[in-house]
């Protein structure tokens, strides 16, 4: 068991030690490598451990970087969000057609991979006797990514095995928890992270800084509204979202500059997701930043994989100003007549860490709070919530008068104001419990088909013949 905890912390220091982001890591690391009892002896080894945690959900692909594996990328295709112009990517196209399977989604085994990295870390800044100026902040950080990965895992797969040790002997043979209990999990880590985090940005010297791609208190607060929300508990999410929403430290950018690093301080990010040093925040298969106006090759020469899709589009006002900032139209002359796609354009620099992809932003707390008072028959104040939404894209305040309208009202205000990011439309089509009868709508137009098993993704096949305890979810 020693062995694969000490490979798991080299793999992890390894990587903090070659390209990370500079605002993320920010310490001066001695070269070599970092192994067993050795790790937890300073506050520098510690940070490049807990660092390369972090740096691990770009690197992968799973939740950010230049991969078609991601999954903002892969839900989009999977919902009613994208549909693919020039690929024969064959995992792109199986969530296209609604048709995955264990072969073509990894995402179980990552994030699990994470999970234990993690675990290893929480287990040894807990254990070691040396003197750690900054044990809060990276015990916190750890407990809040934690929190993140079982977020995801039991939103992508339902009921999942709560591993929170590095005990091989146990963890090989957990049966799936229930997601209640995962939840119940998951707001005790970010309560535990939001004691220990502090108010203000620190980098990896522990020092404050003006960039957010460390979380501290207010992100850890952040994501305990989103999770409130998805538990229905929406007292809390509303007092949650509250605490985050009337600090200053929080304001909502224009349109034009709501994904950029902006050296720092770009004032409507809660918490973002930090590259490596060669990596760009824009999407693989969204929109490549050399792509013309005009293109008479094939898509795919520009990296350009899917578009939006009609249904998609037709969710935008008029005079949505989303859609003229984050919505990039290019006509395709390579067929006749020629074609218009657009393209989400969120990110669109070339410029390494020139942007950053958000997990948390003010305008999603909006909304967050807006449904939570939608729920509690608070009609002014969700009104109010979500007009501060539109008002910013440009809209006229909403029409929406009654808790069925608002709670329609504000679905449909996250799908135009959060599309692509972080599998946003896929959570909410399930938590809503409007997936059946959105994708029973979408399915058809894809040439594919549709039933409700499809909400949940497929434990992979090696993982149920090595733990018997498993079950695999219904329908696969």
């Amino acid at each position: 068991m020693r062995t694969i905890i000490t490979s798991t912390i080299i793999a992890a220091a390894l990587f903090a030690f070659t390209g990370c982001e500079k605002y993320l890591d920010n310490t001066k690391l001695p070269a070599g490598t970092i192994a067993g009892t050795d790790a937890y002896v300073s506050d520098n080894s510690v940070s490049a451990i807990v660092t390369g945690n972090f740096l691990s959900l770009t690197g992968s692909g799973v939740f950010s970087g230049a991969t078609g594996s991601n999954i903002p990328y892969l839900t989009g295709l999977y919902t009613d969000e994208l549909m693919p112009i020039a690929t024969s990517n064959t995992t792109s196209l199986a969530f296209y057609a609604n048709s995955i399977t264990s072969a073509n989604t990894s995402h179980w085994s990552n994030i699990y991979a994470k999970i234990f990295a993690v675990n290893a870390t929480i287990e040894g800044i807990r254990s070691t006797s040396a003197v750690l100026y900054n044990k809060n902040q990276w015990l916190g950080e750890s407990l809040f990514l934690r929190a993140f990965l079982y977020f995801y895992l039991v939103n992508l797969y339902g009921d999942a095995p709560l591993v929170l040790t590095t005990d091989y002997r146990t963890n090989g043979s957990m049966p799936r928890t229930p997601v209640n209990l995962v939840y119940a999990q998951i707001v005790q880590d970010l309560k535990d992270a939001e004691a220990m985090l502090s108010t203000g940005y620190r980098d990896g010297y522990g020092t404050a800084t003006t960039h957010r791609v460390r979380p501290n208190k207010g992100a850890a607060t952040a994501f305990l509204a989103k999770v409130y929300l998805y538990m229905k508990e929406w007292e809390n999410a509303e007092i949650a979202a509250t605490a985050v929403l009337t600090d200053p430290a929080y304001k909502l950018s224009p349109l034009s500059e709501v994904f950029l690093a902006n050296n720092g301080i770009n004032k409507e990010t809660i918490w973002a997701i930090a590259n490596k040093n060669d990596e760009k925040a824009f999407e693989y298969g969204f929109y490549n930043n050399a792509m013309p106006p005009v293109i008479t090759n094939a898509p795919s020469s520009y990296l350009v994989l899917v578009a939006f899709n009609n249904t998609m589009l037709d969710a935008f006002e008029t005079n949505d100003g989303r859609f003229s900032t984050w919505v990039r139209s290019t006509e395709y002359t390579g067929v006749t007549p020629a074609v218009t796609y657009h393209f989400p354009n969120k990110f669109r620099s070339n410029a390494a860490g020139a942007e950053r992809a958000i997990f948390l932003r003010k305008a999603e707390l909006f909304l967050i709070r807006a449904e939570a008072r939608a729920q509690q028959s608070n009609i002014g104040g969700a009104q109010a919530d979500l007009d501060s939404v539109r008002i910013r894209a440009g809209l006229l305040p909403t029409t929406a008068a009654t808790q069925p309208g608002l709670l329609t009202a504000i679905l449909k205000e996250r799908k135009v104001e959060l599309f692509t990011e972080f599998a946003n439309r896929f959570f909410d089509l399930k938590r809503s419990g409007t997936i059946d009868a959105v994708m029973a709508a979408a399915a058809p137009l894809k040439d594919a088909t549709w039933n409700s098993d499809k909400q949940l993704f497929p434990i992979p096949e090696n993982d149920l013949l090595l733990n018997p305890s498993l079950t695999p979810n219904p329908g696969y």
